[in-house]
């Protein structure tokens, strides 16, 4: 049975793949081509409106963190790693990092899009077994640093067990969690998290609670958002 659950998974998320296809059209960050910016997003001439933030559902807990939990800024991304635009957006996300320090706190979110990337939800799966060794950061760099060297293969397991090994991974625990219900249940919660939150594609990046429009994923743009946001905080 515990072998059959990732499979059950990928049924669970197929509803995502309803949206991806128009979302994976859309402008990869630092692109010039505009598109509309979602409705919740609203902006006058004069103040900006700010949506209420969206709750959601509970995801995977504990959830992969990087920086304070109470840094001023909370940004949350649902990524999937075959998908190009999330691989774009990694290095982005790291230099936000990088810049903002203890002010940013980033969460990342499984979110799989099946059947359209038919590596994804294993994928996810090698960086959320990992995490059980305390590696998941690790995982995910790599996933995304090589990703054009695996999206397009027919065969990812050995390469998947390569970076295992690179990060110093117990192969052997490795490979059992990366078909353990216990993995296919983050998988699944991050997922529900995602739906509740109106997902419908990746990546999909919350600050504070708000959609950020794919157009302001780009670094110079990301940046004024992230800024704003500590303005409004009142931290220095």
């Amino acid at each position: 049975m515990k072998r059959i659950l990732p499979f059950v998974i990928i049924l669970l998320v197929l509803g995502v793949a309803i949206g991806s296809g128009w979302y994976l059209t859309r402008v990869t960050p630092g692109s010039t081509t505009t598109n509309p910016a979602p409705a919740s997003q609203p902006s006058s001439a004069n103040e900006p409106s700010r949506p209420a933030p969206l709750r959601g559902v509970p995801g995977a807990e504990p959830a992969h963190t990087l920086g304070p939990a109470n840094a001023p800024v909370q940004l949350e991304e649902f990524g999937d790693f075959q998908c190009p635009p999330c691989g774009m957006f990694h290095p982005i996300l790291e230099q936000m990092h990088a810049e903002f320090g203890d002010k940013l706190r980033i969460t990342f979110r499984e979110f799989p899009l099946v059947p359209a990337h038919q590596h994804a939800v294993v994928a996810a799966s090698s960086a959320e077994a990992a995490g059980l060794q305390g590696k998941f950061w690790e995982m995910h760099d790599l996933l995304y640093e090589h990703q054009g060297d695996w999206k397009d293969k027919m065969d990812v397991a050995p390469i998947f067990e390569g970076y295992a090994n690179q990060i110093g991974l117990n192969i052997e625990r490795w490979k059992k969690d990366v078909g353990s219900e216990q993995v296919a249940q983050r998988i699944f919660l991050d997922g529900k998290r995602g739906h509740s939150m109106g997902v419908r594609g990746t990546p999909t990046v919350f600050i504070n609670g708000r959609e950020v429009p794919f157009e302001s994923l780009p670094a110079e743009k990301l940046r004024v958002v992230i800024q704003s946001e500590i303005a409004a905080s009142g931290s220095r």
